[in-house]
């Protein structure tokens, strides 16, 4: 499709990273209203604790409340708050950010595992491509949640571990050349254990890629070299992730978090149940995908049916490449094994399966396999017909097709559904927003009257009106006279308090 002698793939990746950046920041904040509209408790939450990060200088590397999230995410949205103001798209740009960087690093994670390869520049656009117009994706690089980053610390941290080797086998008579590149790989892929509970799992995939790696390196009789790769990698990677493991050595409750409540095991029949989640969510691309609205448009397939059709080529290509001795061979089996690996997290849980937002890790490998399947169609079919010309103009099509789907899910059909605004909390924005409008000398009482988990003593739902007004702790809901009461406290809101409630 492209060839190295043109500049077409460099105009093309910068084509792909525009597109990236449009899809995820249109009308993130505007005028006519943002989307997604509203702000649901839990990116709420993020922002109070960012807050109030700011506010005492606090920064931590794990926030208990609200069964626990890293603390990375929050404190990189504290910045952006502090700049931007508590708005919800400020909790939300550092996301979009993340998104448009992840396309960026799937291109050349691409480009470097298939390095060899005559196609590496066009699967490398296409798998870039199909990531930057995914509605799966583009949703989770617009809402505030930490889940975002384990795509991109683990595309770059893969990245950069395999520039690192690559160029250690090519430039073997140096000894310190690529110790930069290792520690950065192992730097990278360390703060993804800041991200999201699911990356855990992906120890398991590095194990794999290093196993792969270490047999070329004995084949060239480079033993040494490997293990000097390995060790500083590793030893970055351990400084890195130093500081979660003594938090959860000395709060050992936080390290499952809502894992352990949400576990098959917890299931009367956890086989049956393991064998119809691995069923759900293989059917979640093609076939029937999460229904959470907050997730997708709900129970929509999470890839576009074309671009299903090219994963399932691509994934066939994969499985029937494992009985080959080859390159292909081996890339086929980080992916297979990549997309078995973060399955893991989906399949033994028992709530909302399929889950888009579980299986965000698996949402590289996926696109690359359709990458692989598109660059199999597109050759099949070139053979097959006439007119060159005609053929590539109905390829370009696609393109727009893809475009215009992912735009017109997102932007139309799922931001102006009337489950939107519900599954993001809307109504308490609007709460929030009125309360902001009152003057300061007004006391203002909010009965919670939502069920949730409890943040010290007011459930979760309040989190959003807290946020919106700035109140979530003691001292800012005294200086701004806003009270949170539970139901049971009506009866202590003064005569001439505005009073609004949180169903």
């Amino acid at each position: 499709m492209f060839t190295k002698k043109t500049n077409l793939p460099i105009f093309a990746a910068i084509l792909i990273v525009i597109i990236a950046f449009f899809l995820r920041l249109n009308n993130l904040t505007s005028v006519i209203g943002d989307i997604p509209p509203g702000l649901y408790p839990d990116e709420a939450m993020n922002g109070n604790n960012a807050l109030e990060a700011l506010s005492t200088n606090n920064f931590k590397i794990f926030y208990p409340e609200n069964n626990g999230r890293e603390g990375l995410f929050i404190n990189i949205q504290a910045l952006s708050v502090s700049v931007l103001g508590n708005k919800p798209w400020a909790l939300r740009l550092p996301s979009a950010i993340f998104g448009v960087l992840t396309v960026m690093g799937l291109y050349f994670l691409v480009k470097k595992l298939f390095d060899s390869n005559k196609y590496a520049s066009s699967i490398a656009l296409l798998s870039s491509f199909f990531l930057a117009t995914s509605f799966w994706h583009i949703n989770f690089s617009r809402i505030g949640f930490r889940a975002i980053m384990a795509p991109f610390f683990l595309v770059w941290g893969l990245y950069f571990l395999l520039n690192a080797a690559a160029k250690a086998r090519k430039n073997k008579e140096s000894k310190t050349y690529f110790w930069h590149l290792s520690i950065l790989g192992g730097i990278v892929f360390g703060l993804g254990f800041y991200s999201y509970i699911a990356y855990r799992i992906t120890p398991a995939l590095i194990l794999v890629i290093l196993i792969i790696l270490g047999r070329h390196f004995y084949k060239q009789n480079l033993a040494k070299l490997f293990w000097r790769f390995v060790f500083y990698a590793g030893i970055a990677f351990l400084f890195t992730v130093l500081p979660l493991c003594i938090y959860f050595a000395q709060n050992p409750a936080d390290f499952m978090g809502r894992t352990s409540q949400i576990s098959i095991f917890n299931s009367p029949a956890p086989v049956r149940d393991f064998g119809m989640n691995i069923i759900k969510t293989s059917g979640m691309f093609n076939f029937s995908g999460d229904t959470n609205w907050r997730h997708n448009y709900s129970g929509k397939p999470e890839l576009f049916w074309p671009v299903g059709i090219l994963f399932l080529i691509g994934l066939f290509i994969a499985v029937k490449s494992l009985f080959k001795k080859s390159k292909i061979s081996e890339i086929s089996l980080v992916l297979l094994a990549w997309i078995v690996f973060t399955a893991l997290p989906v399949v033994v849980s028992n709530e909302g399966v399929p889950h888009a937002l579980r299986a965000i890790i698996m949402i590289p490998p996926v696109f690359i396999l359709a990458g692989i399947g598109g660059m199999e169609a597109y050759s099949y079919f070139k053979k097959h017909f006439r007119n060159k010309h005609i053929y590539n103009q109905i390829c370009v099509l696609f393109l727009i097709l893809c475009f215009c789907e992912g735009y017109i899910s997102y932007f139309s059909l799922w931001a102006e559904d009337p489950n939107t605004p519900g599954a993001f909390s809307r109504n308490y924005v609007e709460i929030g927003e009125d309360i902001n409008a009152l003057p300061k000398e007004m006391p203002k009482y909010v009965v919670v009257e939502a069920g949730g988990a409890l943040v010290r003593g007011i459930p979760m739902p309040s989190q959003t009106v807290m946020f919106i007004t700035d109140s979530f702790t003691p001292e800012k809901q005294k200086e701004k006279n806003i009270y949170y009461l539970l139901p049971n406290q009506v009866q202590n809101i003064p005569k001439g308090s505005s009073v609004f409630y949180i169903k």
